[in-house]
């Protein structure tokens, strides 16, 4: 697979100097991270108001609890793939790419990113509903497999943004600025329906980044990009890093 770049991409790509990479489930399923909403997506087969709202949290935490021990299971046993890796390659080459995922499992900071906007949270982090304080993922004390916090008493939750809940303020307005000041804001892996986060992309391309978007299939966003490169982020990125490099050496000697 050798994706054909338009000549204003290539354009782009040697001379960007503000990279936004803004992921979604797509990524983390090639390396075996169940997503939502495709063919066999979570939510066909789990009630999402049952695991992942404050209502059904307070109603069986035991229930919500055990689902996400066992998604934290699911993620221990996976790695970073070849599409992460390449965004953490680019990031060599440009200096800086930042990163702002909609995914909860952490595998951006594994891989190796160090520029990471987690907008909907990350499934290695807990925090008590009573007091706030933060837990890591494996330091959570369980009492009758509902984790308790020790300082007050109260109820550990998981820290990851839940239906009807707000994304986190400063994640956000961190996201909204990288986005808003995009050279190039590449779209990976996700369908571009969950908002707000959906509406990113948007805005960097109306204040005037160029919007490519990797996907094996047409989504929302198509309509809007720049350039659609079609397959895999695991298969395109690392191609893409490629043409990268030749780019912006052909650049440099330009100069």
């Amino acid at each position: 697979m050798n994706p054909s770049l338009s000549s204003r991409l290539q354009s782009v790509l040697a001379r960007a100097g503000q990279i936004v990479a803004f992921t979604g489930a797509g990524i983390s399923a090639e390396s075996g991270v169940p997503t939502f909403r495709g063919a066999d997506g979570i939510w066909k087969k789990m009630r999402p108001e049952e695991l992942a709202s404050m209502n059904g949290f307070l109603a069986n935490p035991a229930l919500v609890w055990e689902w996400y021990q066992h998604r934290r299971t699911i993620i221990h046993t996976v790695r970073p793939n070849a599409g992460h890796e390449a965004l953490v390659a680019m990031e060599a080459l440009f200096g800086r790419v930042t990163v702002v995922t909609q995914n909860i499992d952490n595998l951006h900071r594994r891989a190796g990113s160090s520029s990471v906007i987690e907008l909907h949270g990350n499934i290695e982090r807990n925090y008590c509903l009573g007091c706030g304080e933060q837990y890591g993922g494996e330091t959570v004390p369980l009492a009758n497999r509902i984790p308790t916090c020790p300082r007050c008493g109260g109820l550990i939750r998981p820290d990851v943004v839940w239906f009807g809940e707000m994304l986190p303020e400063d994640a956000w307005e961190e996201a909204v600025r990288a986005c808003g000041s995009a050279d190039l804001l590449i779209s990976v892996g996700t369908s571009g329906v969950v908002y707000p986060a959906a509406s990113l992309p948007v805005a960097a391309k109306h204040a005037g980044a160029f919007l490519l978007e990797v996907n094996p299939e047409p989504t929302s966003l198509t309509p809007l990009a720049d350039e659609y490169l079609c397959g895999p982020a695991g298969s395109i990125l690392p191609l893409l890093v490629d043409q990268i490099r030749r780019l912006r050496t052909g650049a440099l000697h330009e100069h």
